[in-house]
């Protein structure tokens, strides 16, 4: 999640439907899948072919596969029955007991008690709510009665164990959460029992209610719920909320104007929710409850230090980091993080040394561009190794924000000492490539191209066409680096290329006289044209910063296909160019700093022709281009394979020069056969 990278893709045949979530098994590193019911499939992150994958054929409809890190997956049938992997997999058509009639299953999770396996799950029957506790090992099954409540159903569940006891979490549709208590400890004999509930929390926001949608645990005094908060006379606004369930307060909120699932996860520490279209993982961390952070946060207009808050930044671009707190935050890459802390010492009066960033930040924000700077300055050299990152992150956002509300502001020599100093990433200052594409410096974006891990696909694509699109005369008066390209493109005062002369590995073009054309005189050109490089020095160092930049084929494509079909030649030549100037070296590596390897080379080229293949063939200024290309990469694989033929005698000769006296002189005649 943090590089923004997909690291593997598998589907399904068409026709076929992945019917419960995908597990990890956290023993053998293996994935586990259920498609129509009852495949189970099973396989392992170098597999490529899902449907060479392990395979069984089970006897029953699965309805979760749950994975505990210690106790390996466990598979909850829809008739209520649990099977361990092992033991199903000893006999997949083996016969599933079903321990529910006619109840459907809401709700299922799986916990790790005294080293055995925990099942709980909760099913409803017409309006009735029942919850199952099953250890699969011990083949011991509990069935309770949930009380039912007046006018109100249970919206979402969340459980957690502790001292042998089950504390089940209801959110009901009256917005209020409800505590259960189940004991582990029953005998097997005990008729079903009723399970009372006690109201553990209204969820009332300064007399508004929120519309919770799903409720997760986060430890014995804290929950996070995700809902809708109606306030009288406006639209409904969806927000995640943390409450401190023993004091019976509302630790911290944000709204999600994009909207949700209404779905939140919780895994590690780490909050999962879908808003809009992006998937936002927040950390978290809590500690102890006290009555002084409880009450404290009711007060964060006048104290803004009591605890530590969540650090949003990620869900608005336009926000600054309100809620970094310094000496108190872990610098991350990509993911928000959120605090609940407590503070045992009594409040103290703010002083200015001791404001937070997000504070400094925000009393900076209509402050002189020359005192902005001067303060930020300070700020960064300042601020303590923990939070660095991050600090410089928030830096970088508030000079985006100034540019973006300032047209005429842009501190680039700020900006650009900033990047190269600095370990930042994308995700820290999303905003700073998008002001520098507007503002068009080609050289910033080069310098973050080569030190951002992160980029996303189509701020990539958005460079490629920046450095396509922008002309000679501009490039000339910007400051490029040249180290990529400076070894193997000579480069004259008047910024033109030395037409170099070619010598092709194994290319011969009188051996390709039987298998084309007689060459014609545009033909004769274009053999000069491969043996000068089709772009000034500076374009093809940013080009270079493009192909060295880490992308996913299947993100990128997409974009691929909007880049003009006139730019996509001029960067297929030039790509065409590094692979003869790659082949001219025994090792096939350009030199120079950053220079673009071989296969970087190949990938993009590919990734050209599978984009725009069908506009180059019917563009006339493609045509040669496409068949000197074709000739050039068949003459390789003729000249790879007749090396191929004398590998055995090349091995040969290597082995007698092991053998060889290096102290005498000796001439030696060796037959190749």
């Amino acid at each position: 999640i943090s590089d923004q990278k997909p690291l593997g893709c598998w589907s399904v045949k068409h026709g076929q439907i992945l019917t419960c979530p995908v597990v990890c098994n956290f023993e053998t590193h293996e994935f586990i899948a259920v498609h129509d019911d009852k495949v189970l499939r099973i396989w392992k992150n170098e597999d490529i072919n899902l449907d060479k994958a392990f395979k069984a054929t089970l006897s029953a409809d699965v309805h979760r596969i749950h994975s505990l890190p210690n106790g390996g997956p466990v598979v909850l049938f829809r008739g209520g029955g649990v099977r361990t992997l092992d033991v199903l997999l000893e006999a997949p058509q083996q016969d599933i007991e079903s321990v529910i009639s006619d109840e459907a299953i809401r709700w299922s999770e799986a916990f790790m008690e005294d080293q055995q396996a925990v099942i709980i799950f909760v099913t409803e029957k017409d309006g009735d709510f029942f919850v199952y506790v099953q250890k699969p090992k011990l083949n011991n099954l509990h069935r309770y009665r949930l009380e039912p409540q007046e006018l109100s159903q249970p919206l979402s569940f969340t459980a957690y164990i502790k001292n042998q006891t089950v504390t089940l979490l209801c959110l009901y549709s009256n917005d209020s959460v409800y505590q259960v208590l189940i004991p582990l400890q029953q005998d097997a004999e005990e008729e079903e029992q009723i399970l009372p509930k006690s109201l553990l929390l209204n969820l009332s926001v300064s007399g508004n209610v929120l519309k919770g949608t799903s409720l997760v645990v986060l430890d014995k005094d804290h929950v996070a719920v995700l809902g809708s908060l109606a306030a009288s006379g406006k639209e409904p606004k969806e927000c995640l909320t943390i409450w401190n369930t023993k004091f019976q307060t509302l630790q911290t909120s944000k709204e999600l104007p994009l909207g949700t699932s209404g779905q939140l996860w919780c895994y590690e520490e780490k909050f999962f929710l879908t808003h809009g279209k992006v998937l936002t993982v927040i950390m978290y961390k809590c500690e102890t409850s006290s009555l002084a952070a409880a009450v404290g946060k009711l007060k964060t207009n006048q104290t803004p230090d009591v605890s530590s808050f969540v650090n949003w930044n990620t869900l608005e671009d336009e926000e600054l980091v309100v809620s970094f707190q310094s000496q108190e935050s872990v610098a991350l890459k990509s993911e928000s993080r959120m605090n609940l802390r407590s503070r045992r010492n009594s409040v103290a009066k703010v002083q200015p040394e001791t404001l937070s960033v997000g504070q400094l930040l925000l009393n900076l924000k209509d402050a002189p561009t020359n005192v902005l700077e001067d303060e930020l300055r300070q700020l960064m050299s300042k601020a303590q190794t923990p939070d660095l990152q991050a600090t410089i992150g928030s830096v970088v956002t508030a000079l985006t924000n100034r540019c973006k509300t300032n047209p005429k502001y842009y501190p680039q020599d700020f900006l650009v000492q900033i990047v190269q100093t600095r370990d930042l990433s994308y995700s820290l200052c999303p905003d700073l490539m998008a002001v520098a594409l507007k503002k068009k410096d080609v050289h910033l974006l080069q310098i973050c191209l080569e030190r951002f891990p992160d980029i996303p696909e189509d701020i990539t694509y958005a460079c490629l066409k920046a450095f396509l699109s922008v002309s000679e005369a501009h490039l000339q008066n910007t400051d490029v680096n040249l180290e990529s390209v400076i070894c193997y493109i000579d480069v004259q005062l008047d910024n033109k290329e030395v037409k170099t002369e070619i010598v092709e590995n194994g290319f011969n073009a009188e051996l390709d006289q039987d298998m084309c054309d007689t060459k014609t005189p545009k033909q004769a050109q274009s053999k000069s044209a491969v043996e000068s490089c089709p772009v000034g020095p500076y374009r093809a160092a940013l080009l270079n910063a493009i192909i060295h930049s880490a992308y996913s084929e299947t993100f990128l494509l997409p974009h691929l296909k909007n880049l003009p079909a006139r730019q996509a030649i001029l960067f297929l030549r030039y790509l065409y160019y590094l692979y003869v100037k790659c082949s001219e070296k025994v090792n096939t590596t350009l030199p120079g700093v950053r220079s673009p390897t071989i296969n970087q080379i190949m990938d993009w080229m590919c990734l050209l022709l599978d984009a725009h293949f069908t506009v180059m063939v019917m563009l006339p200024e493609a045509k040669e281009l496409l068949s000197n290309l074709h000739k050039f990469v068949r003459a390789q694989v003729r000249f790879y394979s007749e090396l191929n033929k004398i590998e055995g005698s090349l091995r040969e000769l290597q082995r007698l020069n092991h053998l060889r006296d290096s102290q005498t002189y000796s001439i030696e005649v060796l037959e190749i056969i």
